[in-house]
């Protein structure tokens, strides 16, 4: 495997794996099994039955945890601590496919461990604020296409390793400019429920209402709040 596919593939396997680390390291040992990719000497025990049937396994568990609202967004939050380390130690891995140093696996360590942790916090995040929302369609949606997103950039990263360094380039970019703004929104949200609870609103409370649900309330809270994101 040449070099810029190694490094390509290995940024692929760090931004996959802040998405969805059992499909990342399940694909990985698939690939490695049918001869679609050889594994550096780091992580060959990822196309071990053993590894493969336990990320199997957790993928049906986070296949269903991932599309339930909050328990996603709890999920998440525990996996703050198991995604992150993850995608660093496998960067550092596919560093020792590239002849390099161990100061060189090092680096590759923090950057892989910088990229799982940005694509960790854009997933988290923009989950978080799709709870906000009364409708549970978008958890489905939002989490179907993560799950498309991991097998589509590994995909690319493997077969087209310069447009996947393009795309990854753009997502860096679309990040900087969306998550301050997901931030901001759940921030002012959050202080607006806050407010509604402890009764200091002085608007008349949605519960009071005639007619209105719960569903409605928190639509309105949602709404009030993408809208007025810095109030």
């Amino acid at each position: 495997m040449e070099t810029i596919q190694l490094i390509s593939l290995a940024l692929g396997v760090t931004w996959a794996s802040g998405i969805n680390l059992y499909a990342t390291v399940f694909m990985l040992g698939y690939l490695s099994i049918t001869g679609n990719l050889e594994l550096p000497p780091g992580l060959e025990m990822l196309d071990d039955p053993m590894v493969m049937g336990a990320a199997g396994l957790m993928y049906c568990v986070e296949f269903f945890a991932d599309k339930t609202p909050g328990v996603d967004t709890i999920w998440d939050a525990i996996h703050t601590f198991i995604r992150i380390p993850a995608g660093a130690v496998m960067a550092a891995g596919m560093a020792q496919g590239m002849d390099v140093g161990p100061a060189a696996e090092f680096a590759a360590l923090l950057v892989g461990g910088g990229i799982t942790a940005t694509s960790h916090a854009t997933k988290a995040s923009s989950r978080l604020l799709i709870n906000t929302s009364p409708e549970p369609v978008t958890n489905w949606t939002a989490s179907i296409t993560e799950d498309l997103a991991v097998i589509g950039g590994l995909w690319t990263a493997l077969n087209y390793p310069v447009v996947f360094i393009v795309l990854l380039m753009l997502f860096a970019l679309v990040v900087i400019w969306i998550l301050p703004r997901i931030w901001r929104t759940l921030k002012a949200l959050f202080r607006r429920i806050g407010a509604w609870l402890s009764g200091r609103k002085s608007d008349p409370t949605p519960s009071s209402i005639p007619g209105q649900t719960r569903r409605d309330i928190l639509k309105t809270l949602y709404h009030d709040a993408r809208d007025n994101p810095q109030n």
